[in-house]
C-alpha cells in the first residue's frame, strides 16, 4: 500500500516554539540585569527617576515574561495533541490498510481452491462479492478517516498574547450565571465622593469611615476611608503624598439581584440592552472590562469574540464565585487585550 501521509503528520512546531523560548530567555536576561542595577542601588537615598523608570521596566518585562511563558506551555501542549492525533489517525489507516491485504488474499486463495468443482464456484461467487462489500466499506471508512485527517485545525487568533494596561476610558461589565449587566462603575464613585465629604468631620474625629451609597442601576457600593497623616520623610520613601488627607483603603460593589442584566443570547441581539450601551462608546476610545464568575466562562468567550469583531479592547477580571467586584489604590490596573 501506499503510505499516505495526513497533513496532520507533517505537523512541526519546533521552530516556532524555539524562537518563541529564545525570546523568553533573552527577556529573562535583560530581566536579570535591570534586576541588579536595582538591587545595586543604595536604599536609603531619595528614589530617582531612573530608578523609577528602571523599576517600571521590569514590572514590564516580568508582565511580559509570564504571558509568553503562558503562550509557549499552551503551544507546546497544542502540538503535543496535534502529533498525538496524527499518531492514532496513521494507526487506524494501517489497520484498515492491512484488512484489505487480508481479504485481498483470502479472496485469492478461494479462487485458487475452487477450480474445477460448481458448487465450490458457486459458493466462492457469492463469498467474493460479499467481501467486495466489506472491501468497499473498509475502503469508504478510510476515505473518510483520511478527509479528516486532511482538514485543517483551525486555532482562533486575538490581536495580541501580551496585555496592556489600561489608562483610556473604562466601562465596567458583570457577567454572572450567564447574564450580561452594565456596571454604572462612575456614577456609585461619585456618590462615594460626595457621601465622603459630608462625612469629612465624623472622618478627622475617628480617622476611619465605612459608608455605602446607592443602589443605582440594581448595584450598591460600600466603602472605607482612612486619614492618613504621612511625614514629609515617610512620604520620600515609600513615594506617597506627605501631609494629612483621606485616603480610600477599600470599595465593593454589589448586585441586589442574581437576575441582573439580560442573558447572553438575548444581549448579542440587535435590539438588545447591551448593544445600546455598546452603541454609546467608541471602539479605540473606550476598553471593556468584563468581571466574570466561573460560571459564566463559555460566554465570556463568545462576548470576547463578539467585541474583538467590533474593535473593542477587552479585559477580563475573573472572580471566585463568591468574591465582590471592588477596587482599592493598593490593587492592579485592568490589563487589556
Amino acid at each position: 500500500m501506499t503510505d499516505q501521509r495526513s497533513p496532520i503528520d507533517a505537523v512541526n512546531a519546533d521552530s516556532f516554539v524555539d524562537i518563541v523560548a529564545s525570546v523568553v530567555s533573552i527577556m529573562l536576561i535583560m530581566v536579570m540585569l535591570i534586576g541588579m542595577r536595582i538591587k545595586n542601588m543604595p536604599v536609603d537615598a531619595p528614589a530617582s527617576q531612573s530608578a523609577l523608570d528602571l523599576q517600571e521596566d521590569l514590572h514590564k518585562l516580568l508582565a511580559q515574561e509570564q504571558s509568553l511563558r503562558a503562550d509557549v506551555l499552551k503551544l507546546a501542549t497544542e502540538v503535543n495533541n496535534l502529533y498525538q492525533l496524527a499518531a492514532i489517525n496513521k494507526a487506524h489507516r494501517d489497520m484498515l490498510g492491512f484488512a484489505v491485504a487480508a481479504l485481498e488474499e483470502e479472496i485469492r486463495q478461494q479462487r485458487h481452491k475452487a477450480d474445477g468443482d460448481a458448487q465450490a464456484d458457486f459458493q466462492l461467487s457469492e463469498a467474493i462479492e460479499d467481501a467486495r462489500r466489506r472491501i468497499a466499506q473498509l475502503n469508504q471508512q478510510r476515505a473518510a478517516l483520511d478527509a479528516v485527517a486532511a482538514q485543517p485545525i483551525v486555532i482562533e487568533s486575538y490581536p495580541t498574547p501580551i496585555s496592556r494596561t489600561v489608562d483610556e476610558d473604562e466601562v465596567h461589565f458583570q457577567l454572572r450565571n450567564g447574564r450580561i449587566a452594565a456596571i454604572p462603575w462612575e456614577r456609585l464613585i461619585e456618590r462615594m465622593i460626595l457621601d465622603v465629604r459630608r462625612n469629612a468631620e465624623q472622618l478627622r474625629q475617628k480617622r476611619q469611615l465605612r459608608g455605602a451609597v446607592g443602589p443605582v442601576d440594581g448595584f450598591r457600593l460600600e466603602y472605607t476611608v482612612l486619614w492618613r497623616e504621612v511625614p514629609a520623610e515617610e512620604a520620600i520613601v515609600t513615594r506617597r503624598r506627605s501631609g494629612s488627607y483621606p485616603e480610600l483603603e477599600l470599595f465593593t460593589i454589589h448586585p441586589l439581584s442574581t437576575e441582573l442584566g439580560e442573558p447572553v443570547e438575548e444581549a448579542l441581539g440587535s435590539q438588545s440592552e447591551f448593544r445600546r450601551r455598546l452603541a454609546e462608546l467608541r471602539p479605540g476610545k473606550h476598553t471593556i472590562t468584563i468581571w466574570v464568575y466561573p460560571d459564566s466562562f463559555a460566554a465570556f468567550r463568545t462576548l470576547r469574540k463578539e467585541l474583538y469583531q467590533m474593535g473593542f479592547a477587552v479585559a477580563g477580571r475573573p472572580l471566585p464565585q463568591d468574591m465582590p467586584i471592588g477596587g482599592s489604590p493598593h490593587g492592579s490596573k485592568t490589563a487589556a487585550q
